[in-house]
């Protein structure tokens, strides 16, 4: 991240993959080509994340802690980029994988709409947006399968992404439910944690990862793990406490899940830094004592800024 022109270039890149997904999710009927534009938002989500995989979480960190608004996109958005890294970590196969991102953008597509009208919503849940929320995992399926979709393995995974919880339909597969469903499943239910409703506001991501952990019949869930392993316990783009009452920024993963490399933007009583700072707890000896909630923090900072800092946390380790 050289300057803040290029900062604000790769922010751009990422604001015009939300804008078109968004697009498509809404009006999937009306979109040309809605089988060929998945493809190719999955391409371009895929470029930016080689480009810098961590200047990329970072800012959908970003995206989905700060604001409910446009909530089913960056939602869609924030759960493939992940998919795609855990694809990665898990060995999956191309083919495999290809599903798996491809029902994490296009799970909820049966219910955008309600689900951006819901990010904002302070009222109880009627009725009919109950029994939507109920059998969207399956009439989205059969949505896609009507826009062209061909690959059974995406529409089961669409279709059985809500397997096991209380109130929602299931599909009956002859198949059983695919693999991938239970990553989708996961990765879904983290990236909700971590999102502001009207309602209350996003949990810290550690909070989330461990109600994840939590969800596996067995302490050790190798979903969970493998969430952990591909962003950390403390992701680019979150806020942390140290136990030195410093506040920082995540820029930066490093081997150590519970170590990453933070840009400290604030003094033991709170006060902004008038020169942020990187700082890596594992060579200095601090530990990060909590993660914070987007909406605990009321300090304005420069990212562009913050992110030339973090470029320079390769060099360390």
């Amino acid at each position: 991240m050289r300057d803040e022109a290029e900062y604000e270039d790769l922010l751009a890149n990422w604001a015009d993959l939300e804008l078109g997904l968004g697009v498509i999710l809404s009006s999937p009927h009306r979109a040309q080509e809605f089988l060929a534009r998945v493809h190719q938002y999955d391409r371009w989500m895929q470029g930016l994340l080689d480009r810098e995989t961590d200047l990329g979480l970072y800012q959908l960190f970003q995206l989905a802690s700060n604001s409910p608004v446009g909530y089913s996109a960056s939602h869609a958005l924030i759960c493939g980029a992940l998919c795609h890294l855990m694809a990665r970590d898990l060995g999956l196969d191309s083919s495999a994988r290809d599903s798996l991102v491809h029902a994490a953008l296009t799970m909820n597509i049966a219910m955008t709409r309600l689900q951006d009208e819901l990010a904002l919503q302070k009222e109880k849940l009627s009725p009919e947006q109950q029994e939507a929320i109920r059998t969207h995992s399956v009439k989205g399926a059969m949505m896609l399968g009507a826009l062209g979709v061909r690959d059974e393995n995406w529409l089961d995974i669409v279709a059985h992404h809500h397997d096991g919880e209380p109130g929602v339909k299931s599909a009956g597969s002859a198949q059983g439910t695919p693999p991938q469903a239970a990553i989708l499943k996961a990765v879904d239910r983290y990236a909700a944690m971590i999102s502001p409703r009207h309602t209350r506001a996003g949990r810290s991501a550690l909070d989330s990862i461990k109600s994840i952990l939590g969800l596996g019949a067995t302490v050790n869930d190798p979903i969970g793990e493998s969430l952990v392993r591909s962003v950390g316990l403390y992701p680019p783009g979150t806020y942390v406490a140290l136990n030195t009452a410093e506040l920082a920024v995540v820029v930066r993963r490093s081997p150590r899940p519970n170590q990453p490399f933070v840009v400290l933007i604030s003094n033991p009583q709170g006060e902004l830094l008038p020169a942020p700072r990187l700082h890596d707890p594992a060579a200095s000896g601090t530990q990060i004592r909590a993660s914070l909630a987007a909406a605990q923090m009321d300090l304005h900072i420069n990212h562009a800024h913050i992110l030339r800092l973090g470029a320079y946390a390769a060099r360390l380790r």
